[in-house]
């Protein structure tokens, strides 16, 4: 009996709008027997095989259903905000991929747009010169005081509400008149960036869909 070996694409999705989809994505979604992805970044595709529309809670237990498949010998694209590598489900892809025995060799990654790119562009700054941070499933937050004041522009995923990691660095000695960008729902039509310092953004509303610069 000869034995299917399926195939897992890891596809970046860029920061949400399909205008920042790559051509490179679309091709592979539409190629691939199953889709699995939250239910805004399988909407962003106009041609897509039988979707498993994942949320937070189930994330896990959509990306084994994913893995499985690719086992059964399908084509399997597992969509992925952003760029994968950055915030991405890269990682937990590959270890439940190793758990379940699945060969690495047939994994491919697909890039995306990061979020943290569209805002250095955004905001005209040479991001190979800058702090880049994540703090997204991440509660110590404690990472960014040792660089937040070398010299660098600061891009970080607050792990938390603005507000709240604004606070934090407050708290932490940072100054309040400290000037701070922050780039909310990026590339949708509802964009908003906004320039002030960190005492008035720790006073702010914002969602959870944002990108803070500490200039």
């Amino acid at each position: 009996m000869i034995k299917m070996t399926g195939k897992i694409y890891i596809v970046g999705i860029g920061p949400g709008s399909s205008e920042y989809l790559t051509k490179k994505a679309i091709d592979t979604v539409k190629t691939s027997d199953y889709t699995v992805g939250s239910t805004r970044a399988i909407e962003l595709f106009d041609d897509v095989n039988n979707k498993i529309a994942f949320n937070v809670k189930d994330l896990l237990d959509k990306l084994e259903e994913g893995v499985q498949l690719a086992l059964n010998g399908n084509t399997v694209s597992i969509l992925s905000t952003g760029d994968p590598g950055f915030s991405g489900v890269l990682n937990t892809v590959l270890r439940i991929s190793a758990e379940k025995g699945f060969d690495k060799k047939n994994i491919e990654v697909v890039p995306g747009i990061s979020s943290l790119q569209l805002a250095a562009a955004k905001n005209h700054i040479q991001w190979d010169n800058a702090n880049v941070m994540t703090f997204h499933g991440r509660e110590n937050i404690e990472d960014i005081l040792p660089v937040i004041n070398n010299g660098k522009t600061t891009i970080a995923l607050p792990s938390r509400k603005v507000k709240d990691m604004a606070q934090f660095l407050l708290d932490n000695g940072v100054s309040e008149d400290r000037k701070v960008v922050v780039c909310e729902r990026l590339s949708y039509p509802d964009e908003k960036i906004v320039e002030s310092t960190l005492k008035d953004i720790a006073q702010s509303e914002f969602t959870y869909m944002c990108i803070m610069v500490i200039k």
